[in-house]
């Protein structure tokens, strides 16, 4: 499996899966409303990696360096289990330069699962539009 940077080639994909991602795991929210289009709107001014693995792609993370904060993590339903999550995650938490940062869907069980296996804890909780959700952190290990 690679973990690379995102390209215009990408895009396509990776708004598919985005879309994909989105219905199969947020089953609590109303998705009437989701377009392919979210992901550039959701992304824009982000640096994206690309978990890909023999020509296909399986996922995304999007993260704002200068925050240090994963604002997205994604990896297509079919090939969930697989490690492309993990290696995704840990791709962005070594680019880190400090504690990093995300907000998880209180909702999203599964979610903060993976999250907590992975070292990040909860520090904080609020609400939006999609529901509850978890401020989490991880601390640098270096």
């Amino acid at each position: 499996m690679q973990i690379r940077p995102f390209s215009e080639a990408d895009r396509p994909f990776l708004r598919t899966l985005f879309l994909a991602s989105r219905k199969a795991s947020w089953h609590w929210l109303d998705s009437s409303d989701w377009r392919l289009e979210d992901f550039d709107r959701v992304t824009l001014g982000e640096t994206i990696l690309v978990a890909e693995d023999e020509g296909h792609r399986l996922g995304f993370a999007a993260y704002l360096p200068n925050d240090n904060f994963l604002h997205s993590l994604f990896v297509d339903p079919a090939a969930q289990g697989k490690g492309a999550g993990s290696a995704l995650l840990q791709a962005v938490q070594q680019r880190f330069t400090s504690t990093g940062a995300l907000k998880c869907l209180t909702e999203n069980l599964h979610a903060r699962e993976f999250y907590e296996q992975h070292g990040w804890q909860v520090i904080s909780h609020g609400e939006s539009d999609q529901g509850s959700w978890l401020l989490m952190h991880y601390v640098l290990r270096r």
